[in-house]
């Protein structure tokens, strides 16, 4: 669905008139003029939620060096979580009580130095006329690497950091314009060195021009971390537009112009692509590090997307001789490659081979490992002697057949239901409500009854607002805080909910402690409502053990595509301030057999479930993440710990169903199960199988159930079969994954056991009695099999390595055998 950007084309266009009267202007954006009574609990009640740079000494006028203030503004009151040296390294990992909302008011700031992003915070600028971080032509970076900086490289740390990449969660930066035009042309615009639970989101990055000699600026660079999701903007000029590097990542909705480079991939596991436009670039999207015999980018996917530039995208893939096998792994669905002179190259330069030539549409197009069930497609093509055979419930024999392949494929129709009039796949821009005014537009969760400070239970005044809202047609807003709930809160029909800086809604008390009866927490609508309910920036926790919650239950069908959706919206199960299931309680012990009536298997469980999509439903979630903590935030050391969480997505829609860059990790049973589900998008998904499994398995300690199509892994023989399922397909069809990173890193905690041998668990993604399922670009490790067809192991690793994963470009199960 094209959705336009506003605010980034109103200030393009007059930005020239903006430069003069910057100073002068007030903002309209509701976030500026609300009463800002947010706290952050479990925290010192005076702490600073929220910080305008005006407040800090700004000014904003594009004359003065702004740079201390905003720094200021940042690190206020000084006992944020960052810092580190040579001698001791990191000073704090993580926290979760230390966040800030960082607000930029219209306005030109000049800035001469890297802005520090400590942990946990949002850099938000004004959503209604976004301002300008005009950098200076004197910038230096001696501590930093970018205008934006992520995570901060200690000096003489010898490569140290503030915050692990891979832990670097909780961040935001969006409307924002950033004129490097003046700067050195070594400055990098945004280094977005980051992990789960961050976005990016309606920016402009405007660099020199890409022919001034020795430009070597770059607009993002990102050399790793483990997201992810960043979408809508506009980034021109420049030696590389993008320089990313993560283990996977969803990006969408980019525009690159006139960049030597659009688009330069460090490395991934996987990453998709998709309403990507690149125009007047000399190369679209360079896939070559790490070179011909060490593949560094795992696997990539393209959609809907243009690209317009001499060479459209350059890959040293050469099937069966490139190394490794499955790296450099390539899918091209529905790409605009007229205005390029070559679509795919097999190197840069005068000495590129022509692999895909361009000025065509490109329907679908792939290179790497494909599976398929119905070998109609792949006809003619040289199979590797890899062949598995299988038979589902009822005796019918299947043979799955594996082809290394680097060609176009016979298109595969999209569910009319997924697609705009345009035929490309639907996606909404998370609301800013910039059209609203706070005092009419508005209701305050703290000003109308809820306390929000982790004890006082909020579970009547929250219906009576959610109600409130139903009548009056204002969104609720949750003033930072931690909101007590007890009992189920029913959310009507086309109520619209966003939090400040993830406020956190909290499940608690016996209501909630009944595995075999499990109620919901918020319970969106009521099956077969019909309407738009919208839920942002919200963090949703459990205090104490739940083992009968579910967190969310979604039966709201929308009044039109993507009408109803959660877009930043986390589920954070244990291992923070105030949820009583923290390593003070719940430290793990390998060496101890968790069995029996060890204290773990009842003071540490999380909940029933995180989310229950129901089967009258449909819904949109975008860079929504499902984590039950593997480790601690707050407490020193950050120890791993025990939380046992039964299931994480159970999906029984019937369609539309949308997912954006989402993630479950850590529950016991499964992560995503979709059980009768169909007219399902899926790009890219995330799981980690449960650290602690071995000690114990995936049938502690919850009991399957049948009426919940629980997993009761009977068909298990190896030892290291009953581990949590990344993803369940149960009587399903029509569903299409780009892009699925799933991983087991761990036997009973200890990662040399099984990483190496890829042994940690038998199988992955698990199919039962399901058809017309595509997985495009999946990528797995720590498993003996990547695929389960009705109990029997399918797509061995051994002949799917990548670089660090295992990678198939595809594993089709078509109905037409």
């Amino acid at each position: 669905m094209y959705s336009p950007l506003p605010a980034l084309v109103l200030a393009l266009l007059h930005l020239s008139v903006r430069i003069k009267s910057a100073a002068a202007q007030q903002s309209t954006y509701w976030l500026a003029n609300k009463p800002h009574v947010g706290k952050v609990t479990f925290q010192d009640p005076n702490y600073p939620v929220f910080r305008n740079v005006k407040a800090y000494g700004a000014v904003g006028d594009g004359l003065h060096d702004d740079t201390d203030a905003i720094n200021r503004a940042i690190a206020a009151p000084g006992t944020r979580c960052g810092g580190g040296n040579a001698t001791f390294g990191s000073f704090c990992q993580s926290s979760t009580v230390t966040p800030g909302l960082v607000y930029f008011p219209p306005g030109i700031y000049n800035v001469s130095k890297p802005l520090i992003m400590y942990y946990f915070t949002q850099m938000v600028g004004d959503a209604v006329n976004p301002p300008t971080i005009r950098v200076s032509s004197n910038f230096t970076n001696i501590v930093g690497l970018a205008v934006f900086d992520a995570d901060i490289y200690i000096p003489s740390g010898s490569g140290a950091e503030w915050y692990a990449n891979q832990n670097n969660f909780y961040r935001q930066i969006r409307n924002f314009i950033i004129d490097m035009t003046s700067a050195p042309l070594k400055t990098a615009g945004i280094h977005w060195q980051v992990a789960q639970a961050t976005s990016m989101q309606n920016i402009v990055i405007n660099m020199v021009s890409k022919d001034v000699v020795n430009n070597q600026q770059q607009g993002i660079y990102m050399e790793n971390g483990s997201g992810g999701f960043f979408s809508d903007m506009v980034i021109t000029g420049g030696a590389i537009g993008a320089y990313l590097g993560n283990q996977q990542f969803t990006t969408r909705k980019i525009q690159f112009d006139g960049c030597s480079t659009a688009i330069k991939m460090n490395f991934d596991w996987v990453w998709l692509f998709t309403q990507i436009t690149i125009t007047n670039s000399d190369v679209g999207i360079d896939m070559t590090s790490g070179g011909f015999s060490n593949l560094a980018v795992g696997s990539l996917v393209l959609l809907d997307s243009t690209i317009s530039a001499t060479q459209g995208i350059l890959t040293p893939y050469a099937p069966g001789f490139s190394s490794p096998q499955a790296a450099g792994t390539l899918v091209i669905e529905r790409v605009d490659f007229t205005g390029s002179g070559v679509a795919i190259s097999a190197a840069g330069g005068t000495q590129a081979r022509t692999i895909l030539a361009g000025q065509q549409f490109v329907e679908l197009w792939a290179q790497g490992n494909a599976w398929t069930t119905a070998g109609r497609a792949l006809n003619g093509q040289y199979f590797n002697g890899t062949t598995c055979s299988y038979q589902n419930a009822s005796q019918t024999a299947y043979t799955a057949q594996e082809t290394t392949i680097q060609r176009a494929l016979a298109p595969i129709p999209r569910p009319s239901s997924l697609v705009d009039s345009n035929g490309q796949y639907v996606y909404r821009v998370k609301p800013q409500y910039e059209n609203l005014q706070w005092d009419t537009g508005f209701l305050s969760a703290k000003a109308n009854g809820l306390v929000g400070d982790g004890s006082t239970d909020d579970t009547v005044a929250m219906q009576a607002l959610f109600n409130l809202a139903h009548i009056t047609g204002k969104i609720v807003y949750f003033d930072r805080g931690a909101y007590i709930v007890t009992s189920t809160v029913n959310v009507p029909a086309d109520v619209k909910i966003t939090g400040e800086l993830l406020s956190i809604v909290m499940a608690t008390g016996p209501f909630f402690g009944d595995e075999f009866n499990p109620k919901p927490m918020w319970k969106i609508g009521n099956p077969g409502e019909v309407g738009t309910v919208e839920i942002s920036d919200l963090m949703f926790e459990v205090k104490g053990p739940c083992p009968g919650a579910i967190i969310i239950e979604w039966n709201i069908k929308a009044a039109g595509p993507a009408l109803a959706g959660m877009w930043d919206a986390h589920w954070r199960i244990g291992g923070s301030a105030g949820t009583d299931l923290q390593q003070d309680i719940c430290l793990k012990t390998p060496a101890t057999p968790i069995a029996g009536t060890n204290p773990v298997l009842t003071k540490c469980i999380g909940a029933f479930l995180l989310l229950h999509v129901t089967s009258q439903a449909d819904g949109y979630f975008e860079n929504t993440w499902g984590w039950v903590a593997d480790h601690e935030l707050d407490m020193a050391d950050r120890q791993q710990i025990y939380i046992f969480n039964k299931g994480g997505f159970l999906i029984e829609s019937q369609g539309p169903v949308w997912l954006y860059g989402t993630a479950a990790e850590h529950s016991v049973m499964y992560d995503y199960q979709f059980v009768n589900a169909k007219d399902v998008f899926m790009g890219h998904i995330q799981h980690e199988t449960a650290y602690f499994q071995g000690n114990p398995n995936a049938l502690v300690p919850f009991t399957p159930q049948p009426s919940w199509h629980d997993p009761d892994f009977s068909d298990c023989v190896q030892a290291n079969c009953a581990r949590t399922w990344a993803v369940r397909f149960v009587n399903s069809s029509s569903i299409f994954m780009y892009g699925g990173g799933l991983y087991n890193f761990f036997e009973n905690w200890n990662t040399q056991a099984c990483l190496g041998t890829e042994s940690c668990q038998e199988r992955m993604v698990d199919f039962r009695n399901s058809t017309d399922i595509y997985l495009w670009a999946l990528s797995t490790k720590g498993s003996q099999f990547m695929i389960s067809y009705e109990g029997t192991d399918l797509v061995p690793y051994s002949v799917n390595k990548a670089n660090f994963c295992e990678t198939i470009a595809l594993f089709e199960l078509a109905s037409e055998q």
